[in-house]
């Protein structure tokens, strides 16, 4: 399988822990303030960003469903409040993050409805077509290996089932573009440090952002994946990408 730029960004340079392990560990050390942060950074749009990703997932009627990279959950939630699936389940790599996730859906009585567990998306450990759908927000810039990631995806969802990615992307138009570049290379770090005290963390965030193949190369990479019906849809002047395939 290729590798990509992004597949090489880590969080800690010095570091010489895997890719997937020092994904993790970082999510683990900003989980208490992850959700804050995306509200605070991105003015709140986030929320709609998500909203709009699942919508993409409509027209299939999904009865069972991957949230990949869960995180806390909101994905998951979103999902099950905008399409009422018969069931959700979320998978992470970073316990801290599920275990904000469980009380969000614990609060709201949805256990019976969305289960979160660790899990790799480089190896899910679910059977051949078992989804009708999944979904992705923010997470696949963090695949160790962005083609087995999406291979993976691909063998678990059901034949007429679709995958909705949702990811940062870089704007194009040039005085927006300026603006967008100085605040993920500075304003966003130095507010990870101000509250979650991880500079590190935002800093990746943006490092990952512009070395990953965003818009019709991502398409395209997914396209070779094996996702058939490959498309995209450009958010907000550019910030962030939809990225829809079929099986």
């Amino acid at each position: 399988m290729a590798t990509y730029a992004h597949d090489k960004i880590v969080p800690d340079e010095k570091s010489d822990a895997a890719k997937k392990n020092q994904v993790a560990e970082m999510f683990n050390s900003i989980a208490g303030r992850y959700d804050f942060l995306n509200r605070f950074l991105s003015v709140g749009i986030d929320k709609s960003w998500r909203k709009k990703a699942i919508a993409e997932l409509k027209e299939i009627h999904p009865q069972t469903m991957l949230d990949v990279a869960t995180g806390t959950a909101d994905v998951a939630i979103t999902a099950y409040k905008m399409l009422r699936p018969e069931k959700i389940t979320g998978i992470d790599i970073s316990e801290g993050m599920l275990e904000l996730g469980r009380k969000k859906i614990q609060s709201l009585q949805l256990e019976d409805k969305i289960e979160l567990h660790i899990g790799d998306s480089e190896t899910i450990n679910y059977a051949d077509s078992s989804f009708d759908a999944i979904t992705v927000a923010f997470g696949v810039r963090n695949f160790e290996n962005l083609e087995k990631g999406l291979a993976e995806m691909l063998r678990v969802l059901k034949p007429g089932g679709k995958v909705s990615i949702l990811e940062f992307s870089k704007p194009r138009a040039f005085m927006f573009k300026g603006i967008y570049n100085l605040y993920m290379r500075i304003v966003a770090p130095g507010f990870g440090k101000m509250f979650a005290k991880n500079k590190e963390a935002y800093a990746y965030l943006n490092n990952s952002v512009q070395a990953f193949p965003d818009r019709e190369n991502f398409a395209a990479i997914m396209h070779k994946a094996g996702f058939r019906k490959t498309y995209y849809k450009s958010l907000s002047l550019g910030i962030c990408c939809i990225y829809c395939g079929s099986k």
